[in-house]
């Protein structure tokens, strides 16, 4: 049983109330499918449970959340929280739309909060020493705070580091500055239908490398958090959505946007990732992550068991390489304060 999110490598915390299943403080599931998923604490997204146990799980939660107070419900999806603290996504039977917008308007919504919370933390701790306080602080000192968190929050990405590891064991380490600048996605005729153009070190005489397969797909799905690493507005989401949709799923999309020969091109060449709008970056981040679960679905939950053990050495992408040692312990408290609250 792993305990690490398979995306950002950060803890998936505990729970005490579902026996059958103790990782997590957020548990998704679809009674109906037989579908569970951990909601990770710190960069939001699903990571969808291998586990054989998972029925009896499932079941668990089913009871727990009949017997918890709903806080929000619709005909489809309903959210309640736990006495003990444990919050639990009922999914019922919506059209993939429909839960594509929810689910993922979720993440990246709690992700764009936790950016601006960041930007707030990471100023302080920049500024050291000084006072906050309304009566301390009038409208050009949060002009200020502002701007200076924001360039703090620019700094530590352009300092992030993005580890890429092949199929052949090596591993490409990337810094920010190169995957924003090196990123290209072209099409192919293999069953992943794209490849990836990685970089290192491309400022001071590095190299360039194409990766294929499930090379290029593990590839990008680590890469293109740090291009949402600051989510997303429901509106972009489901924009996103729709254009998943109108090109009829996310295979289709990814190899759809993959073969636009004329589109997000630099300098004569095409498919750089920085060039693509919000939606559809963040249509790439979500048509990959359930491509991924489809295939896992279908019976090769090997995929997933592999991805779990790769989180356990691929270095951290999520909103903690932006802040300054010990932050993350404080925004964990800051939350928790918050949640005790409501």
């Amino acid at each position: 049983m792993y305990t690490t999110c398979m995306f950002c490598n950060n803890s998936l915390q505990t729970n005490e109330v579902v026996e059958e299943f103790p990782i997590g403080r957020r548990l998704a599931f679809d009674a109906a499918k037989g579908r569970l998923w951990v909601v990770c604490p710190s960069c939001e997204r699903w990571n969808l449970t291998p586990l054989e146990e998972r029925w009896e799980a499932v079941e668990t939660c089913e009871k727990l959340f009949r017997g918890t107070r709903v806080r929000t419900s619709s005909e489809n999806i309903g959210l309640a929280r736990h006495p003990e603290g444990l919050e639990l996504v009922r999914i019922g039977k919506p059209l993939r739309p429909e839960f594509a917008a929810w689910r993922y308007g979720d993440q990246f919504g709690r992700r764009r909060n936790r950016m601006f919370l960041h930007a707030g933390v990471a100023g302080l701790a920049t500024a050291g020493g000084v006072a906050v306080g309304g009566m301390l602080i009038g409208f050009a000192g949060g002009s200020f705070a502002f701007n200076l968190a924001n360039f703090v929050i620019q700094l530590s990405v352009s300092r992030a580091r993005i580890r890429i590891r092949g199929s052949d064991g090596g591993v490409t380490t990337m810094k920010r500055n190169d995957v924003w600048s090196a990123t290209r996605i072209e099409a192919t005729d293999d069953e992943v239908g794209f490849r990836m153009q990685t970089a290192s070190g491309i400022w001071v005489g590095g190299h360039r490398e194409w990766l294929a397969g499930e090379d290029a797909q593990r590839a990008l799905a680590t890469i293109l958090p740090s291009f949402n690493v600051m989510g997303a507005r429901k509106t972009a989401v489901r924009e996103a959505v729709s254009e998943i949709e109108s090109r009829g799923g996310p295979q289709r999309f990814l190899r759809d946007i993959a073969g636009r020969k004329d589109s997000y091109a630099r300098n004569g060449l095409s498919g750089y990732v920085n060039k693509m709008p919000k939606p559809i970056q963040l249509g790439l981040e979500m048509a990959l992550h359930e491509d991924q679960e489809r295939r896992a679905l279908e019976g090769e939950l090997w995929r997933l068991e592999q991805a779990w053990r790769d989180a356990e050495e691929i270095a951290a992408i999520a909103d903690d390489l932006l802040l300054p040692k010990g932050v993350s312990r404080l925004l964990s408290r800051y939350s928790q304060q918050n949640v005790n609250q409501t």
